[in-house]
């Protein structure tokens, strides 16, 4: 049994960060009714390598993280809709919503309306900035919030323009801390039976994701600079050109630094690092460099990934995403699952027992509409009313 089994949560939701969080809870067993317009469905349905499914309403930007739930397409705007609405909300454990503050206005998904219809019901809002603060109300993507927090100053090269991490990594990384947030709102509930209204900021789980980075300008008031592929005090800890493909090397500690010049042939600079007090371990750096960069021109990086492991020294061929995914070792592990044909990446964890995986395919725009409303009560009848008014969509 997956720990949220029995759990219902409403996800309205769109773009990465929200559906992501619905989707780790729907891997862990929740139900997951995903609620979209039913005439403007998720834009990343339209959004993906693959042009046929894009133009199917099934996009890979959507299918990445849309697997599992249920599809059910409702016009919020409408009173019918809303009615309907607030009939699901009172089944509901959770919610999550990233509308703009505008819109949960104009649609009735304020906690305090809802909530007074499920008391011990988990709200949790997903924006930009947060629900306080002069930035309140200003809308937001992954990009605009690398920009803000100083994620893009961070990245690059040293001489280099601030450069934006290519992959959404705010937006993931907020989904995962709104999805442990609402996790732990779910144990305080089985403990109080009180529900929670939970606000999740991009700009604050950026902070987060960035956390020694964090620490640092609020101890000395400077930012780190960036650095590129090369530490600037540790020689272990960078890329190198090899003979064949690039390496990056992360001997952190005088340990595995020492480990590190043992298996290129050093062992006396070995010794000489292994007896390096930290605070001057920055000294040696460029002239360790130099050593390493010419010792690991003779064999490809295939092999010295090879070597230092078997070192216990971190490392590894620099690869491209596609490769990765046909080792051998992610056969191994529960990451990447496959239902009705449709592979996709689940969790980056899993248990001894009841652990993440994927009930069935992402559904298409309104797959499920006709089924949970007859699970309100709603009959052949007056659901094929609601759609001819354009209240709820079905596609079939």
């Amino acid at each position: 049994m997956r720990p949220f089994e029995g759990l219902r949560a409403l996800d309205l939701t769109h773009v990465f960060a929200g559906p992501f969080c619905a989707y780790q809870l729907g891997v862990l067993g929740a139900e997951v009714i995903k609620i979209e317009p039913a005439d403007q469905p998720d834009m990343t349905r339209a959004e993906g390598a693959d042009a046929a499914l894009n133009a199917l309403g099934m996009g890979l930007s959507f299918q990445a993280q849309g697997g599992g739930k249920r599809a059910l397409a409702l016009d919020l705007k409408s009173e019918q809709g809303r009615a309907v609405f607030d009939r699901l909300v009172a089944t509901a454990d959770v919610l999550v919503q990233n509308y703009t503050a505008h819109a949960v206005e104009d649609l009735g998904l304020g906690y305090d309306r809802l909530s007074a219809l499920k008391p011990d019901l988990i709200y949790c809002a997903i924006s930009g900035f947060g629900a306080t603060g002069p930035k309140a109300g200003h809308a937001a993507y992954d990009v605009v919030i690398q920009a803000y927090t100083g994620i893009m100053a961070a990245n690059g090269e040293v001489d280099s323009d601030p450069v934006r991490v290519g992959p959404a990594m705010v937006d993931y990384g907020t989904g995962v801390q709104a999805a442990m947030a609402i996790s732990a709102a779910l144990f305080g509930r089985s403990r109080t039976g009180l529900g929670r209204r939970i606000d999740v900021s991009m700009s604050d789980c950026a902070l987060m994701l960035m956390n020694s980075h964090t620490a640092t300008a609020l101890a000395t008031g400077r930012a780190p600079k960036p650095h590129g592929n090369h530490d600037p005090s540790l020689a272990g800890y960078a890329t190198y050109d090899t003979a064949e493909g690039q390496l990056m090397i992360g001997a952190f500690s005088n340990a595995q630094m020492a480990n590190l010049m043992r298996v290129i042939g050093e062992d006396a600079r070995a010794d000489a690092i292994q007896a390096t007090p930290r605070a001057q371990i920055g000294a040696r750096r460029e002239e360790d460099a130099a050593v390493l960069a010419k010792a690991l021109m003779s064999r490809s990086a295939a092999e010295w990934e090879d070597r230092l492991n078997a070192a216990h020294v971190p490392a590894a061929r620099v690869r491209g995403l596609a490769e990765t995914l046909q080792e051998e070792q992610l056969a191994t592990r529960p990451v990447i699952q496959s239902v009705d044909n449709v592979a996709l990446a689940v969790a980056g964890f899993g248990f001894d027992h009841g652990g993440p995986s994927l009930d069935h395919a992402p559904r298409v725009h309104g797959a499920d509409s006709r089924e949970i409303l007859a699970e309100l009560g709603i009959g052949q009848a007056e659901f094929d009313a609601l759609q001819d008014q354009g209240v709820v969509f079905s596609p079939c």
